[in-house]
Protein backbone atom coordinates (compact mmCIF):
# COMPACT_ATOMS: atom_id res chain seq x y z
CA UNK A 1 0.00 0.00 0.00
CA UNK A 2 1.57 3.59 -1.15
CA UNK A 3 2.07 6.07 1.39
CA UNK A 4 -0.93 8.43 0.52
CA UNK A 5 0.19 11.55 3.02
CA UNK A 6 -2.08 14.13 1.98
CA UNK A 7 -2.48 13.20 -1.94
CA UNK A 8 -5.27 11.55 -1.93
CA UNK A 9 -6.19 13.19 -5.57
CA UNK A 10 -3.10 11.07 -7.01
CA UNK A 11 -4.35 7.89 -5.54
CA UNK A 12 -7.81 8.73 -6.51
CA UNK A 13 -7.17 9.46 -10.49
CA UNK A 14 -4.16 6.45 -10.43
CA UNK A 15 -6.91 4.21 -9.62
CA UNK A 16 -9.37 5.70 -12.33
CA UNK A 17 -6.50 5.52 -14.72
CA UNK A 18 -6.16 1.96 -14.42
CA UNK A 19 -9.62 1.18 -14.51
CA UNK A 20 -9.57 2.92 -17.84
CA UNK A 21 -6.77 1.23 -19.04
CA UNK A 22 -8.26 -1.96 -18.99
CA UNK A 23 -11.73 -1.00 -20.26
CA UNK A 24 -13.83 -1.31 -17.01
CA UNK A 25 -14.53 2.89 -16.47
CA UNK A 26 -17.97 2.40 -16.35
CA UNK A 27 -19.65 5.54 -17.93
CA UNK A 28 -23.27 6.51 -17.28
CA UNK A 29 -25.76 7.51 -20.60
CA UNK A 30 -28.44 10.62 -19.46
CA UNK A 31 -31.44 8.63 -20.28
CA UNK A 32 -34.57 10.01 -19.80
CA UNK A 33 -37.81 7.38 -19.23
CA UNK A 34 -40.79 9.41 -21.48
CA UNK A 35 -43.83 7.85 -19.54
CA UNK A 36 -46.58 6.09 -21.90
CA UNK A 37 -43.71 5.44 -24.70
CA UNK A 38 -41.48 2.63 -22.97
CA UNK A 39 -39.33 1.55 -24.50
CA UNK A 40 -38.53 4.86 -25.99
CA UNK A 41 -36.26 7.31 -24.25
CA UNK A 42 -34.79 10.53 -24.30
CA UNK A 43 -30.58 10.57 -24.38
CA UNK A 44 -28.39 13.84 -23.67
CA UNK A 45 -24.71 13.40 -24.80
CA UNK A 46 -24.10 16.25 -22.09
CA UNK A 47 -25.94 17.70 -19.57
CA UNK A 48 -26.95 21.04 -21.43
CA UNK A 49 -28.06 19.04 -24.99
CA UNK A 50 -30.67 18.56 -26.75
CA UNK A 51 -32.25 15.03 -26.05
CA UNK A 52 -32.35 12.77 -28.66
CA UNK A 53 -34.87 10.06 -28.90
CA UNK A 54 -33.33 6.05 -28.68
CA UNK A 55 -34.60 2.43 -27.88
CA UNK A 56 -34.04 0.78 -24.74
CA UNK A 57 -33.12 -2.48 -24.76
CA UNK A 58 -31.21 -3.17 -21.81
CA UNK A 59 -33.83 -2.56 -18.78
CA UNK A 60 -34.50 -4.63 -16.03
CA UNK A 61 -38.19 -3.28 -16.19
CA UNK A 62 -38.73 -6.15 -17.78
CA UNK A 63 -42.66 -5.94 -17.95
CA UNK A 64 -42.74 -1.84 -18.85
CA UNK A 65 -44.69 -1.96 -15.18
CA UNK A 66 -42.64 1.82 -14.78
CA UNK A 67 -45.13 3.05 -17.21
CA UNK A 68 -48.36 1.41 -16.47
CA UNK A 69 -51.12 3.94 -15.73
CA UNK A 70 -52.25 2.13 -12.86
CA UNK A 71 -49.44 2.25 -10.76
CA UNK A 72 -48.87 5.94 -11.48
CA UNK A 73 -52.49 6.81 -10.81
CA UNK A 74 -52.13 4.59 -7.27
CA UNK A 75 -48.44 6.79 -6.58
CA UNK A 76 -50.70 9.72 -7.96
CA UNK A 77 -53.28 9.17 -4.95
CA UNK A 78 -51.62 8.11 -2.57
CA UNK A 79 -49.06 11.01 -2.70
CA UNK A 80 -51.85 13.59 -2.63
CA UNK A 81 -53.23 12.11 0.54
CA UNK A 82 -50.00 11.49 2.17
CA UNK A 83 -47.06 13.40 1.00
CA UNK A 84 -43.30 12.38 -0.11
CA UNK A 85 -41.64 10.81 2.17
CA UNK A 86 -41.61 7.65 5.05
CA UNK A 87 -40.59 10.28 7.63
CA UNK A 88 -37.50 7.89 9.04
CA UNK A 89 -36.38 4.53 9.67
CA UNK A 90 -39.97 2.24 10.81
CA UNK A 91 -37.87 2.05 14.41
CA UNK A 92 -38.36 5.88 14.91
CA UNK A 93 -41.36 6.76 12.50
CA UNK A 94 -43.52 4.06 12.64
CA UNK A 95 -44.26 1.67 9.69
CA UNK A 96 -46.85 3.64 7.06
CA UNK A 97 -50.29 1.56 6.32
CA UNK A 98 -49.11 0.86 2.67
CA UNK A 99 -46.26 -1.03 3.80
CA UNK A 100 -47.86 -3.37 6.10
CA UNK A 101 -50.40 -3.52 3.22
CA UNK A 102 -47.76 -4.06 0.85
CA UNK A 103 -46.18 -7.02 3.42
CA UNK A 104 -49.23 -8.87 3.65
CA UNK A 105 -49.32 -9.09 0.22
CA UNK A 106 -46.12 -10.11 -0.79
CA UNK A 107 -46.37 -12.61 1.62
CA UNK A 108 -49.51 -14.36 0.65
CA UNK A 109 -47.97 -14.27 -3.15
CA UNK A 110 -45.00 -16.58 -2.15
CA UNK A 111 -47.30 -19.04 0.06
CA UNK A 112 -45.21 -17.49 3.12
CA UNK A 113 -46.42 -16.16 6.61
CA UNK A 114 -44.31 -13.02 6.55
CA UNK A 115 -42.76 -10.70 4.35
CA UNK A 116 -40.19 -7.43 5.01
CA UNK A 117 -39.34 -4.65 3.07
CA UNK A 118 -36.25 -2.97 2.14
CA UNK A 119 -34.83 -0.35 0.51
CA UNK A 120 -32.88 -2.19 -2.29
CA UNK A 121 -32.60 -6.11 -3.27
CA UNK A 122 -29.00 -5.43 -2.71
CA UNK A 123 -30.07 -4.02 1.03
CA UNK A 124 -32.39 -7.34 1.17
CA UNK A 125 -29.60 -9.61 0.62
CA UNK A 126 -26.33 -8.12 2.59
CA UNK A 127 -29.10 -7.12 5.43
CA UNK A 128 -31.06 -10.66 5.54
CA UNK A 129 -27.85 -13.06 4.95
CA UNK A 130 -25.60 -11.23 7.26
CA UNK A 131 -27.68 -11.54 10.26
CA UNK A 132 -28.68 -14.96 9.65
CA UNK A 133 -25.19 -16.33 9.03
CA UNK A 134 -23.96 -14.25 11.74
CA UNK A 135 -26.74 -14.58 14.45
CA UNK A 136 -27.17 -18.74 13.89
CA UNK A 137 -24.57 -19.86 16.25
CA UNK A 138 -21.65 -21.64 14.62
CA UNK A 139 -23.60 -20.95 10.56
CA UNK A 140 -21.52 -22.71 7.69
CA UNK A 141 -22.91 -21.05 4.23
CA UNK A 142 -22.79 -22.53 0.61
CA UNK A 143 -22.76 -19.98 -1.75
CA UNK A 144 -22.84 -20.62 -5.71
CA UNK A 145 -20.30 -19.41 -7.30
CA UNK A 146 -22.31 -16.79 -9.60
CA UNK A 147 -24.16 -15.50 -6.56
CA UNK A 148 -25.02 -11.54 -6.82
CA UNK A 149 -22.47 -9.17 -5.23
CA UNK A 150 -25.29 -8.36 -2.58
CA UNK A 151 -25.39 -11.82 -1.53
CA UNK A 152 -21.59 -12.16 -0.81
CA UNK A 153 -21.50 -8.82 0.49
CA UNK A 154 -23.86 -10.10 3.22
CA UNK A 155 -21.82 -13.45 3.53
CA UNK A 156 -18.55 -12.02 3.30
CA UNK A 157 -20.11 -8.98 6.69
CA UNK A 158 -21.51 -11.91 8.76
CA UNK A 159 -18.09 -13.18 9.18
CA UNK A 160 -19.50 -16.63 9.21
CA UNK A 161 -17.69 -19.75 7.56
CA UNK A 162 -18.44 -19.87 4.03
CA UNK A 163 -17.55 -22.26 1.02
CA UNK A 164 -18.39 -21.88 -2.51
CA UNK A 165 -20.25 -24.69 -4.54
CA UNK A 166 -19.55 -24.68 -8.80
CA UNK A 167 -22.31 -23.06 -10.35
CA UNK A 168 -25.40 -25.18 -10.39
CA UNK A 169 -23.67 -28.14 -9.54
CA UNK A 170 -25.46 -30.21 -7.04
CA UNK A 171 -22.92 -32.87 -6.63
CA UNK A 172 -20.49 -30.15 -5.59
CA UNK A 173 -22.77 -29.10 -2.97
CA UNK A 174 -23.57 -32.48 -1.72
CA UNK A 175 -19.67 -32.99 -1.03
CA UNK A 176 -19.35 -29.66 0.55
CA UNK A 177 -22.02 -30.22 2.48
CA UNK A 178 -21.52 -33.65 3.27
CA UNK A 179 -18.03 -32.60 4.48
CA UNK A 180 -19.50 -30.39 6.84
CA UNK A 181 -19.36 -30.89 10.79
CA UNK A 182 -22.62 -32.85 11.08
CA UNK A 183 -23.58 -30.32 14.23
CA UNK A 184 -23.36 -27.69 12.07
CA UNK A 185 -25.81 -25.22 11.32
CA UNK A 186 -25.82 -24.99 7.52
CA UNK A 187 -27.70 -22.14 5.39
CA UNK A 188 -27.29 -22.70 0.96
CA UNK A 189 -27.84 -19.62 -0.70
CA UNK A 190 -28.36 -19.24 -4.59
CA UNK A 191 -30.51 -17.96 -6.84
CA UNK A 192 -33.50 -19.11 -9.96
CA UNK A 193 -32.61 -16.90 -12.71
CA UNK A 194 -28.64 -15.82 -12.93
CA UNK A 195 -28.40 -12.15 -14.70
CA UNK A 196 -25.57 -12.46 -16.55
CA UNK A 197 -26.31 -15.92 -18.47
CA UNK A 198 -30.01 -16.35 -18.28
CA UNK A 199 -29.72 -19.43 -16.74
CA UNK A 200 -32.01 -21.53 -14.19
CA UNK A 201 -31.03 -23.48 -10.57
CA UNK A 202 -32.17 -26.88 -10.14
CA UNK A 203 -34.19 -25.68 -7.50
CA UNK A 204 -35.63 -28.84 -6.37
CA UNK A 205 -32.33 -30.50 -7.09
CA UNK A 206 -30.55 -28.06 -4.29
CA UNK A 207 -33.63 -28.27 -1.74
CA UNK A 208 -32.76 -32.26 -1.50
CA UNK A 209 -29.34 -31.38 -1.27
CA UNK A 210 -29.99 -28.88 1.82
CA UNK A 211 -33.22 -31.14 3.45
CA UNK A 212 -30.47 -34.21 3.84
CA UNK A 213 -28.41 -31.86 5.50
CA UNK A 214 -30.38 -29.76 7.38
CA UNK A 215 -29.57 -26.66 5.76
CA UNK A 216 -32.09 -23.64 5.25
CA UNK A 217 -32.26 -22.83 1.77
CA UNK A 218 -32.15 -19.02 0.38
CA UNK A 219 -33.46 -17.91 -2.89
CA UNK A 220 -32.53 -14.81 -4.68
CA UNK A 221 -35.66 -14.78 -7.44
CA UNK A 222 -35.32 -11.07 -8.18
CA UNK A 223 -34.93 -11.71 -11.82
CA UNK A 224 -37.99 -13.76 -12.07
CA UNK A 225 -40.40 -12.33 -9.73
CA UNK A 226 -43.41 -11.24 -11.62
CA UNK A 227 -42.15 -12.92 -14.31
CA UNK A 228 -42.68 -17.04 -14.13
CA UNK A 229 -45.38 -19.57 -12.27
CA UNK A 230 -49.66 -19.03 -12.61
CA UNK A 231 -49.06 -15.52 -10.78
CA UNK A 232 -45.81 -14.46 -11.58
CA UNK A 233 -44.61 -15.63 -7.78
CA UNK A 234 -41.28 -16.59 -9.49
CA UNK A 235 -39.43 -19.90 -10.61
CA UNK A 236 -40.22 -21.67 -7.19
CA UNK A 237 -43.67 -20.94 -7.59
CA UNK A 238 -43.57 -22.07 -11.51
CA UNK A 239 -41.85 -25.35 -10.58
CA UNK A 240 -44.26 -25.96 -6.88
CA UNK A 241 -41.34 -25.45 -4.56
CA UNK A 242 -41.99 -22.18 -3.10
CA UNK A 243 -42.96 -24.25 -0.01
CA UNK A 244 -39.58 -25.96 0.47
CA UNK A 245 -37.61 -22.47 0.64
CA UNK A 246 -37.11 -21.25 3.90
CA UNK A 247 -36.28 -17.43 2.64
CA UNK A 248 -37.23 -16.52 -1.01
CA UNK A 249 -35.79 -12.93 -1.06
CA UNK A 250 -37.09 -10.53 -4.16
CA UNK A 251 -37.28 -7.24 -5.86
CA UNK A 252 -39.42 -4.18 -6.75
CA UNK A 253 -37.08 -2.61 -9.16
CA UNK A 254 -37.13 -4.94 -11.91
CA UNK A 255 -40.65 -6.45 -12.84
CA UNK A 256 -42.44 -4.44 -10.41
CA UNK A 257 -41.10 -1.10 -12.02
CA UNK A 258 -39.80 0.30 -9.01
CA UNK A 259 -37.44 0.15 -6.17
CA UNK A 260 -36.64 -1.52 -3.61
CA UNK A 261 -36.54 -5.22 -1.99
CA UNK A 262 -37.92 -7.58 0.59
CA UNK A 263 -37.41 -11.15 1.83
CA UNK A 264 -40.54 -14.03 2.22
CA UNK A 265 -40.67 -16.93 4.66
CA UNK A 266 -41.98 -17.84 8.20
CA UNK A 267 -43.19 -15.23 10.63
CA UNK A 268 -40.26 -15.62 13.42
CA UNK A 269 -37.79 -15.59 10.82
CA UNK A 270 -38.78 -12.32 9.16
CA UNK A 271 -39.20 -11.24 12.72
CA UNK A 272 -35.43 -12.43 13.82
CA UNK A 273 -34.66 -10.78 10.59
CA UNK A 274 -36.15 -7.28 11.20
CA UNK A 275 -34.86 -7.52 14.96
CA UNK A 276 -31.55 -8.07 14.21
CA UNK A 277 -30.34 -6.68 11.10
CA UNK A 278 -28.36 -3.15 10.85
CA UNK A 279 -29.73 -2.79 7.28
CA UNK A 280 -33.02 -2.85 8.01
CA UNK A 281 -32.94 -1.24 11.52
CA UNK A 282 -31.21 2.13 10.84
CA UNK A 283 -32.67 2.50 6.90
CA UNK A 284 -35.27 4.90 6.05
CA UNK A 285 -38.20 2.78 5.08
CA UNK A 286 -39.70 3.15 1.57
CA UNK A 287 -42.00 5.92 1.41
CA UNK A 288 -46.03 5.18 1.13
CA UNK A 289 -45.75 6.12 -2.66
CA UNK A 290 -43.20 3.80 -3.49
CA UNK A 291 -45.37 1.20 -1.11
CA UNK A 292 -48.54 2.34 -3.20
CA UNK A 293 -47.12 1.51 -6.35
CA UNK A 294 -45.74 -1.76 -5.53
CA UNK A 295 -49.46 -2.85 -4.17
CA UNK A 296 -50.79 -1.25 -8.10
CA UNK A 297 -47.85 -3.43 -9.35
CA UNK A 298 -48.59 -6.35 -7.73
CA UNK A 299 -52.24 -6.73 -8.29
CA UNK A 300 -51.13 -6.37 -11.84
CA UNK A 301 -48.42 -8.71 -12.08
CA UNK A 302 -50.48 -11.72 -10.46
CA UNK A 303 -53.35 -11.13 -13.67
CA UNK A 304 -50.36 -10.73 -16.40
CA UNK A 305 -50.49 -13.95 -17.89
CA UNK A 306 -50.62 -12.01 -21.32
CA UNK A 307 -47.67 -9.82 -20.88
CA UNK A 308 -45.68 -12.74 -19.64
CA UNK A 309 -46.44 -15.13 -22.62
CA UNK A 310 -45.67 -11.66 -24.85
CA UNK A 311 -42.74 -11.28 -22.76
CA UNK A 312 -41.25 -14.54 -23.31
CA UNK A 313 -42.41 -14.74 -27.14
CA UNK A 314 -40.38 -11.78 -28.01
CA UNK A 315 -37.54 -12.92 -26.19
CA UNK A 316 -37.45 -16.50 -28.17
CA UNK A 317 -38.04 -14.31 -31.52
CA UNK A 318 -34.61 -12.00 -30.55
CA UNK A 319 -32.84 -15.39 -29.62
CA UNK A 320 -33.80 -16.95 -32.95
CA UNK A 321 -33.35 -13.63 -34.95
CA UNK A 322 -29.56 -13.02 -33.47
CA UNK A 323 -28.66 -16.86 -34.35
CA UNK A 324 -29.99 -16.85 -37.72
CA UNK A 325 -27.85 -13.68 -38.34
CA UNK A 326 -24.64 -15.66 -37.04
CA UNK A 327 -24.37 -13.37 -33.84
CA UNK A 328 -22.81 -15.01 -31.08
CA UNK A 329 -26.14 -15.03 -28.62
CA UNK A 330 -25.38 -17.12 -25.66
CA UNK A 331 -27.26 -20.09 -24.69
CA UNK A 332 -30.38 -18.62 -22.51
CA UNK A 333 -33.43 -20.62 -21.12
CA UNK A 334 -34.75 -17.17 -19.33
CA UNK A 335 -35.50 -13.98 -20.71
CA UNK A 336 -32.23 -12.39 -20.83
CA UNK A 337 -30.09 -12.96 -24.05
CA UNK A 338 -26.52 -12.43 -23.69
CA UNK A 339 -24.45 -11.26 -26.77
CA UNK A 340 -20.84 -12.66 -26.63
CA UNK A 341 -17.98 -9.96 -26.93
CA UNK A 342 -15.00 -11.02 -25.30
CA UNK A 343 -13.35 -7.83 -25.10
CA UNK A 344 -13.70 -4.80 -22.84
CA UNK A 345 -12.79 -2.35 -25.52
CA UNK A 346 -14.79 -3.96 -28.12
CA UNK A 347 -17.85 -4.41 -25.79
CA UNK A 348 -17.43 -0.72 -24.68
CA UNK A 349 -16.93 0.47 -28.44
CA UNK A 350 -19.74 -1.43 -29.44
CA UNK A 351 -22.26 -0.19 -27.06
CA UNK A 352 -21.20 3.67 -28.09
CA UNK A 353 -21.68 2.73 -31.78
CA UNK A 354 -24.93 1.48 -30.91
CA UNK A 355 -25.89 4.74 -29.31
CA UNK A 356 -24.45 7.27 -31.30
CA UNK A 357 -25.18 5.78 -34.63
CA UNK A 358 -28.35 3.49 -34.42
CA UNK A 359 -30.49 5.11 -31.40
CA UNK A 360 -30.20 1.88 -29.45
CA UNK A 361 -29.05 1.99 -26.10
CA UNK A 362 -27.44 -1.17 -24.77
CA UNK A 363 -25.42 -0.69 -21.54
CA UNK A 364 -21.79 -2.94 -21.84
CA UNK A 365 -21.29 -6.09 -19.45
CA UNK A 366 -17.32 -5.72 -18.02
CA UNK A 367 -15.47 -7.25 -15.56
CA UNK A 368 -16.22 -7.58 -12.55
CA UNK A 369 -19.38 -7.91 -13.01
CA UNK A 370 -18.52 -10.70 -15.53
CA UNK A 371 -15.34 -12.45 -15.98
CA UNK A 372 -12.49 -11.33 -17.64
CA UNK A 373 -13.02 -12.47 -21.15
CA UNK A 374 -16.43 -12.60 -21.21
CA UNK A 375 -17.59 -9.58 -21.74
CA UNK A 376 -21.13 -9.09 -23.87
CA UNK A 377 -24.15 -6.72 -24.61
CA UNK A 378 -26.68 -7.75 -21.72
CA UNK A 379 -30.61 -7.72 -23.81
CA UNK A 380 -33.54 -8.01 -22.32
CA UNK A 381 -36.76 -7.62 -24.75
CA UNK A 382 -39.90 -7.06 -23.31
CA UNK A 383 -42.96 -7.08 -24.34
CA UNK A 384 -43.06 -3.92 -25.92
CA UNK A 385 -40.29 -4.22 -28.01
CA UNK A 386 -42.11 -5.46 -31.34
CA UNK A 387 -41.16 -7.29 -34.29
CA UNK A 388 -39.95 -3.88 -35.89
CA UNK A 389 -37.53 -3.15 -33.12
CA UNK A 390 -36.82 -6.38 -32.97
CA UNK A 391 -35.31 -6.45 -36.92
CA UNK A 392 -33.56 -2.75 -36.36
CA UNK A 393 -31.94 -4.33 -33.11
CA UNK A 394 -30.31 -6.96 -35.41
CA UNK A 395 -29.35 -4.83 -38.57
CA UNK A 396 -27.65 -2.82 -36.10
CA UNK A 397 -25.66 -4.85 -34.26
CA UNK A 398 -24.57 -6.85 -37.66
CA UNK A 399 -23.39 -3.69 -38.64
CA UNK A 400 -21.32 -2.83 -35.62
CA UNK A 401 -20.07 -6.11 -35.57
CA UNK A 402 -18.65 -6.06 -39.30
CA UNK A 403 -17.37 -2.43 -38.32
CA UNK A 404 -15.42 -3.56 -35.47
CA UNK A 405 -14.22 -7.18 -37.30
CA UNK A 406 -16.06 -9.18 -34.52
CA UNK A 407 -16.44 -12.86 -35.61
CA UNK A 408 -19.99 -13.20 -37.21
CA UNK A 409 -21.14 -17.16 -38.18
CA UNK A 410 -21.26 -17.79 -41.72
Amino acid sequence: MPELGGDFQALFAARLATLRNEGRYRVFADIERLAGRFPQALYRPAPDATGREVTIWCSNDYLGQGQDATVIAAMQDVIARTGTGAGGTRNISGTSHELVQLERELADWHGKEAALTFTSGFVANEAALSVLARQIPGCMVFSDACNHASMIAGIRNSRAEYQVFRHNDVAHLRELLAAAPVDRPKLVAFESVYSMDGDIAPIGAICDAAAEFGALTYLDEVHAVGLYGPTGAGIAAREKLAHRLDVIQGTLGKAFGLMGGYIAGSALLVDFVRSFAPGFIFTTALPPVIAAGARASLARLIAADDLRARHQAQAAKLKHALARAGLPVMPSVSHIVPVMVGNPDACRIAAQHLLDRHAIYVQPINFPTVPRGTERLRLTPTPYHDDVLLRQLVLALCDVWRELHLPIAA
